[in-house]
């Protein structure tokens, strides 16, 4: 064991290392700012060789020593002394010595132990503070160890070169049209971690030959290639302003010197996904060469920022290191790159360039992104830059997001063929329950043949329009299928629409006549006339609202609609022996699947009443009367059958029409056999996807249906990498004709499929999705995405979140007066029986999303209101309370001290004018509009715990930068005591 004690004249902070002190003073840093490196020997070691070594690369850095006096805001030497530390332990012993804390009050600030991991093997881990070190440091310590442990000699303490003067107002002037706060970046799967999850490192390689060759081609270096690659991938990612943060070198290369030569500063981009990557590439480093000149210039001293660990989510660090000393008589392996266990930010992508590989380490919150994909795919889209520097952004390859889903032709028969043939084999089954009727099979399929035969008669066939005017009765499937029959399509006409809206769907549908219950007779029979519709005739027109206030009529022909009930029956495994509520509206496309899945699988039906659609309790009874095992309801539904006492553990429960809420579906799954949460817009036939739902598992909306294609694509109709968001098309046998009678919207919305084959089309959903590892994860709508204050916010997002709180059972969150100056995000709830606290509610959100996405008011309310299908009504939400106005400032500050003319106000007022050199400010004047950056507040801070003798917390300049707020502040402090 060796011991060195240095001693030297105290050294203010650097602008670079005062940045690095006030962030750990202010935020919890952890290990984030501990750098390490590792050496590795085999062979003899001579470990008092060693320990001298230590000794004069100490000596010679005598930083290392050094400890933080924060009267004088200055680098002194510490009071604690640098050892060698000799003992045995393996590699799984470096996280614990890396992580563990330094005072760097006391010092040293850094620590060397040599770990005896196996006979003729031992293994050095040092571990420096960032006040005091950076990754150019790690370079000159091992090689002046090697020097030293060699024989060498290293000279004792010489004295680093001056540093070269800053121009602050040049680089003010630099950043005043060039900084803005960093947007939270899209990533791969990006979530909020779990509190207290690990960090994690996800190393990778790149080979240098080919780097090298494109960057001498493009006039660029080898750094400028890399981080361009960087640019372009997370502007595939969905980024459309790229923002990272940069190590940038300040150190003096004449004179290699460990200490904190580095300082942090953001580059911006904006990639266009067509321009050639090598253009974009020279663009960047035309802006990299601008930033330069104020490299030695925090950004801080620049523009007014808060503390933060990184100026960016995303930070990118990059050296390049020649091959590493040798050590006399011992073989040595050096790892550059070990991991702190924290990072700072969102990720930190660190690039080491040797020789001929650069090794590259993405640094991490574990489970806060998909960190291998990304790794796997920045390598792949530099390969492909790299091989062909004039590929457009957008065209660069990455590994294949394109669904490869098989699609098969749609099915030649129909679900009437399906129905005539079960009536066939089985007449005498029940069919229906309706009330206390039943029908079997051969009188319904009897009375459908008989309606058909009457509709033909008045010249409805093939091309025909039907409306259905009825009730959820027997008579309504009579309708249903005697339309279907004759080879028209059937228009749902709600008997509970307003009379205005129906005459809307009738006259805009062009329906050939309307059936109402007078038309319809279960009595009326005739003779089943099979194989009348082909798989391309329409089979019904359902009208969906539209985004301009003017539904829409969609077709949907016979083939799609059998494919549906096909898939469905074989996810579901339901066959003859099973039940089904009919629960639905025929307005709603959903109805199809309770109405006409039992149909052609010899099922029975049972229908509720057509006034108790909302009647929980109701249909509760009639699951168990008639032990119905299969239900389909929405979300919404769902909670009205919880509420009424739903227990039956037997049940199929297929959910959909809306999102399902995470809190929903962990309480359903554990009380029904099977919870199945179905996707689909009307476009696509009802279902286009399917995810069974276990107690506990994440909610997704899982994987296509059969013959059926789910591409995730960006603006321009390119794949999105998986985990990032961007529209749901679907393609497949489901896609409908179109819209009726609006060419325009088909074609908008309607599209050649770009993957498949000729003639096969694609449907825009309007709906944002990402892959995640358990399928499909609905996240919105396209349009769901509000902006506040500059700010990207999925309403979704926020709505999750409060649905966790056990007080809330639903959730819906709102931009109010988006375009006005209170724009504010309100939430409104639906209490899980009882009362909501809106401040408790305001803090479960604070305590996991950024505090812009924390809503302004909380509203209560008994229930959410709803359309007639059962979805969410947000129009129909109650408008917020005005938000009440803001009173000044001072008011809002604890102590009331402000104004008062007292020593307290008198004696700051003074250290501020000493510190900042002004001799008038004013009580309430910004401390960041004077000029004050963070070195100014450590040294006012100081100055008022020598004249006053209290220790102001430095966060309290940040929150409250007036005279006023620090006065308010004192106050406090000193009757806390």
């Amino acid at each position: 064991m060796t011991t060195v004690t240095t001693v030297t004249a105290p050294a203010v902070l650097t602008p670079a290392q005062h940045g690095v002190w006030v962030t750990e003073q202010t935020l919890p840093a952890g290990p984030a700012y501990h750098l390490a490196v590792t050496i590795r020997f085999t062979g003899a070691l001579d470990v008092d060789r060693l320990s001298a070594a230590v000794a004069a690369v100490v000596a010679r850095h005598p930083v290392l020593a050094g400890a933080v006096d924060e009267d004088l805001v200055a680098l002194a030497p510490g009071s604690a002394e640098v050892t060698l530390v000799v003992r045995s332990g393996g590699v799984a012993d470096v996280a614990d010595l890396v992580a563990a804390p330094f005072d760097l009050r006391r010092g040293p600030l850094a620590r060397f132990t040599l770990l005896r991991t196996a006979p003729g093997e031992h293994l050095l881990c040092v571990v420096a503070h960032h006040l005091v070190f950076d990754g150019t440091s790690k370079q000159v310590l091992v090689a002046d160890l090697a020097t030293a442990y060699n024989g060498g000699t290293l000279p004792i303490g010489d004295t680093p070169a001056a540093s070269s003067i800053v121009d602050t107002a040049a680089a003010a002037a630099f950043w005043a049209t060039r900084w803005q706060e960093p947007l939270p970046p899209q990533l791969p799967g990006l979530r909020h971690p779990a509190p207290g999850a690990e960090s994690v490192a996800v190393p990778f390689t790149v080979g240098t030959a080919a780097l090298a060759e494109t960057a001498a081609t493009l006039g660029i270096t080898h750094f400028e290639l890399l981080l361009a690659a960087w640019h372009a991938l997370l502007r595939r990612y969905g980024n459309g302003t790229v923002t990272t943060a940069l190590e940038l070198s300040t150190a003096d290369r004449a004179v290699p010197r460990i200490g904190l030569h580095v300082n942090e500063l953001p580059v911006s981009s904006t990639p266009d996904p067509a321009q050639p990557f090598a253009a974009f590439a020279r663009a960047l480093r035309t802006q990299l060469r601008e930033l330069y000149p104020h490299r030695a210039v925090p950004l801080s001293h620049a523009v007014r920022l808060t503390p933060r660990a990184a100026l960016a989510p995303l930070t990118v660090s990059y050296r390049r290191r020649a091959e590493p000393p040798t050590f006399d008589g011992v073989d040595t392996t050096v790892d550059w790159l070990v991991f702190p266990g924290a990072v700072r930010g969102t990720a930190n992508l660190q690039l080491v360039e040797g020789p001929t590989v650069v090794e590259g380490s993405l640094h991490l919150v574990a489970g806060s992104f998909a960190a291998e994909q990304v790794a796997a795919e920045f390598q792949a889209l530099l390969a492909a830059a790299v091989a062909v520097p004039e590929t457009p952004v957008a065209d660069l390859a990455l590994p294949s997001t394109v669904d490869v889903s098989t699609v098969g032709p749609a099915p030649r028969d129909t679900v009437v063929d399906r129905f005539l043939a079960r009536a066939a084999a089985d007449p005498t089954a029940e069919a229906v329950v309706c009330g206390d009727r039943r029908v079997t099979y051969g009188r319904l399929g009897a009375a459908a043949a008989g309606l058909a035969d009457r509709l033909r008669q008045q010249g409805i066939g093939p091309g025909s329009l039907v409306g259905i005017a009825l009730p959820r009765t027997a008579e309504l499937l009579v309708a249903v299928l005697g339309v279907l029959e004759t080879g028209a399509a059937y228009l749902p006409l709600d008997p509970s629409y307003p009379a205005e809206r129906i005459a809307f769907i009738r006259d805009d549908a062009g329906a050939a006549l309307v059936l109402t219950p007078s038309d319809v007779s279960l009595d009326h029979t005739g003779a089943p006339d099979a194989g009348v519709p082909a798989a391309d005739d329409t089979a019904y027109v359902i009208y969906t609202s539209g985004s301009t206030g003017k539904p829409k009529g969609v077709a949907v022909p016979h083939g799609a609609l059998t494919n549906l009930v096909d898939s469905m029956r074989d996810h579901l495994g339901s066959g003859a022996g099973d039940t089904w509520l009919g629960l639905t509206s025929l307005s709603f496309d959903i109805s199809t699947v309770e109405l006409l899945l039992p149909l052609t699988v010899g099922a029975r039906i049972v229908l509720v009443p057509p006034d108790r659609h909302r009647d929980a309790a109701t249909q509760l009874r009639l699951v168990e009367r008639h032990g119905v095992t299969h239900v389909q309801a929405t979300p919404s539904g769902w909670r009205l059958l919880l509420e009424a006492g739903l227990t039956r553990g037997d049940l199929v429960a297929v959910t959909g029409g809306e999102a399902l809420p995470a809190d929903l579906a962990d309480q359903l799954a554990p009380l029904v056999r099977r919870l199945v949460n179905a996707y689909g817009p009307t476009e696509t036939t009802v279902w286009s996807a399917l995810a069974d739902i276990a107690p506990g598992a994440p909610v997704t909306i899982g994987g296509p249906v059969a013959n059926t294609t789910l591409h995730v694509l960006d603006d321009a109709l390119r794949p999105v990498p998986d985990g990032i968001a961007g529209e749901l098309w679907i393609g497949g046998v489901g896609v409908a004709h179109g819209y009726r009678g609006r060419g325009g919207l088909t074609a908008d919305r309607f599209r050649p499929d770009p993957f498949g084959a000729p003639g096969a089309r694609v449907y825009g959903t309007g709906d944002r999705v990402r892959r995640g590892p358990s399928g499909l994860e609905f996240l919105g709508r396209v349009d769901n995405q509000v902006k506040l204050r500059g700010h990207r916010i999925e309403p979704g997002e926020i709505e999750a979140r409060l649905a966790t709180h056990p007080t809330v059972a639903q959730a819906a969150v709102v931009l109010a007066d988006p375009h006005g100056p209170r724009a504010r995000l309100v939430a409104y709830v639906v209490p899980a029986g009882g009362t909501v606290d809106p401040a408790a509610l305001r803090e479960h959100v604070a305590q996991a999303l950024p505090g812009y996405m924390v809503p302004s008011a909380v509203v209560a309310l008994p229930a959410f209101p709803l359309t007639p299908n059962g979805k969410l009504d947000r129009a129909a939400l109650p408008a917020p309370a005005d938000p009440p106005a803001a009173g000044p400032a001072v008011a809002a500050v604890a102590g009331g001290s402000a104004g008062t003319g007292d020593d307290t106000t008198a004696t700051v007022t003074t250290i501020w004018q000493e510190v900042l050199r002004i001799d008038d400010i004013g009580p309430d004047e910004d401390l960041f509009d004077l000029g004050g950056h963070s070195l100014t507040i450590t040294q006012i801070a100081v100055r008022i715990r020598k004249r006053l003798g209290v220790d102001v917390p430095l966060d309290v300049f940040f929150d409250t930068p007036t005279i006023d707020g620090v006065v308010a502040a004192i106050a406090d402090l000193r009757e806390a005591r």
